[in-house]
């Protein structure tokens, strides 16, 4: 992979960035903001977009013993809730977008909605792990190209796609759960695959926020991206949850 010259680093612009005061403010208003937002954009494909799939009973119990197996692996003991996959995808403007990729799409919460979204001429793969939601993930979308690995040889699946850069980068992983060596690789990884302009977005718990591992991941997205914006709170994800959205250089 030829190496990436990254420009001296500017601290980041910050949009409602997450404190006491966000955690505590009127859970009423949080709610009223996590409703999913009606798509007017040139290009859409209705006016009306279908709302995030429900994961079902077996599907939850699946994701949770694929978390008591390999906790460091999961990282998350219940999939992403419809309310926290909206608005993870509602922000990503996947009708611009020429080749999305997601890493650590679990069993495909936000899977379906980018598959729904992106522009029909738009290329788009998966990376995941843990080998029993990859199988889930290629029995619910046979068309879909899901490499069964660690999302730091991200680059490498790239260049099998005839490029070196992703424009949008969509994170289901716990960032906050990873072992420092192990975030590095693949924070490292995303910052050398994203294109000039492009969008990387992942979540993170609130109740994790305070953990070292999750303080030392914010500070490396503030650190690397021009602009870090941080939205409110999901109060509809179990556990709660806030999104990172994060544009290159």
């Amino acid at each position: 992979m030829a190496a990436v010259s990254i420009q001296p680093r500017r601290r980041a612009s910050r949009t409602h960035p997450v404190d006491n005061k966000l955690i505590m403010s009127n859970r009423s208003a949080v709610l009223a903001q996590g409703r999913p937002e009606k798509r007017t954009h040139a290009g859409a494909r209705s006016a009306h977009p279908r709302s995030a799939p429900r994961v079902t009973s077996s599907g939850r119990w699946e994701f949770f013993s694929a978390f008591l197996r390999e906790p460091l692996k999961v990282g998350a003991f219940w999939p992403s809730s419809p309310a926290l996959s909206q608005k993870i995808v509602d922000g990503c403007q996947l009708e611009n977008r020429e080749m999305v990729v997601e890493i650590g799409p679990g069993t495909g919460a936000f899977t379906s909605l980018i598959l729904d979204r992106m522009n029909p001429k738009s290329r788009f793969f998966a990376v995941e792990l843990n080998q029993m939601n990859v199988l889930q993930l290629r029995r619910r979308f046979p068309k879909l190209q899901v490499y069964a690995d660690s999302a730091e040889r991200l680059p490498k699946y790239l260049k099998q796609h005839s490029t070196r850069k992703a424009d949008c980068i969509v994170s289901g992983l716990a960032w906050g759960n990873m072992l420092p060596a192990t975030q590095n690789k693949i924070f490292d990884a995303v910052v050398d695959s994203l294109a000039p302009g492009g969008l990387f977005t992942t979540f993170a718990y609130v109740h994790a926020q305070v953990l070292p591992t999750s303080l030392r991941f914010r500070k490396r997205l503030f650190n690397h991206f021009s602009k870090v914006e941080v939205t409110p709170i999901v109060w509809r994800n179990l556990p709660p949850a806030f999104i990172y959205r994060c544009w290159h250089h």
